[in-house]
């Protein structure tokens, strides 16, 4: 029987030329692709002619299936796991199954590829060498004590937010961080309509004020000067 094992595969998180080789090589030979939505998986997994067998996996059955794909694993099924967009357990499901899978002895391998706040730490121009990586904010419990202990880190800070709270984030980091603080924003990280907004928390929240915003975000705030 073969050794088990489990591939992390990061997929692109806009662009698709944005995998790699070894990534294209994986996805053909592995047994089985765990996809957090398969069909949108499926766009990418066609465009490169992978035509390995899909099974959903994401955060609203992992708790229920987890058991069972180790179980195959452990049969011997080699599987790789991929997200919509970017690299699985980054704010995105995957750590409950690399859990198992390692209480299991089933090896795990995670593969270098893409993920959006890396991009956009170090295209922010703001100091990268020691950051805290937050990911997203609560919606509503816990929000402003959260918003309150990150006030009191030091180094640069990098958010995950959507595009409809933007600017109420915004507004709230203001008041927590105070509007001088350096802040760079970017949206729709490696597609064509790219951007990303650099100043002061107030110089970019008046950018956006007015603006009907697009894509997922990364936020990253400015160490303390």
């Amino acid at each position: 029987m073969k050794t088990p094992k489990l591939f992390i595969v990061p997929t692109p998180i806009g662009n698709l030329e944005d995998i790699t080789l070894r990534a294209i090589r994986v996805l053909k030979e592995v047994d089985l692709i765990l996809a957090e939505d398969t069909r949108t998986s499926g766009k990418l997994l066609k465009h490169y002619e992978i035509e390995t067998r899909k099974y959903p996996y994401h955060q609203f059955n992992e708790h229920k299936v987890v058991s069972g794909l180790v179980e195959r694993l452990l049969a011997g099924e080699n599987m790789a796991l991929i997200t919509d967009a970017g690299t699985p357990g980054i704010s995105d499901p995957g750590y409950l199954l690399i859990r198992e899978c390692i209480k299991n002895d089933v090896i795990v391998e995670c593969l270098p590829g893409a993920t959006a706040f890396v991009s956009a730490l170090v295209q922010s121009g703001l100091p990268s060498d020691k950051f805290f990586f937050e990911g997203f904010l609560p919606h509503k419990k816990g929000r402003e004590s959260r918003l309150k202990y990150l006030s009191g880190v030091p180094n640069t800070i990098v958010l995950y937010e959507s595009p409809h709270r933007l600017n109420k984030t915004l507004s709230q980091l203001i008041n927590h961080f105070g509007q001088e603080r350096k802040v760079s924003v970017s949206r729709e990280l490696t597609k064509l309509y790219e951007e990303t907004v650099r100043g002061s928390l107030q110089e970019v929240s008046e950018y956006f004020n007015n603006k009907t915003v697009k894509g997922e975000i990364v936020i990253v705030i400015g160490q303390v000067e």
